[in-house]
């Protein structure tokens, strides 16, 4: 494996290059395609409340990247860390019930 960095005009230039050889093979499709979705590899990295992620995992008995994955797929906005005096909710509860 390996990896570099290409600003788009050196990226554009190396997808044309592929492009330029007529018929390609998979191997060579795959890395056109891949060096067009590139771009959006340098999106700023994410910051995470990791204090209040380790606290939801260990309040449910998950993992922190359990947690992540959830509140990700949700899409959901992060909800309030919760105080170390409540009890978590269960079924049944009136807040749960709908």
């Amino acid at each position: 494996m390996w990896s570099l960095r290409l600003n788009d005009a050196q990226r554009d230039a190396v997808v044309a290059l592929i492009e330029a050889q007529g018929e390609v093979g998979p191997s060579l499709s795959a890395a056109a395609e891949a060096l067009r979705f590139a771009r959006w590899d340098d999106l700023p990295e994410a910051s995470l409340p990791w204090d209040h992620v380790s606290e939801l995992a260990l309040a449910q008995g998950i993992s922190e990247a359990d947690v992540v994955w959830d509140m990700a797929c949700a899409g959901l906005p992060m909800p309030a860390p919760m105080s170390r005096d409540a009890e978590p909710r269960r079924e049944g509860d009136a807040l749960s019930q709908s």
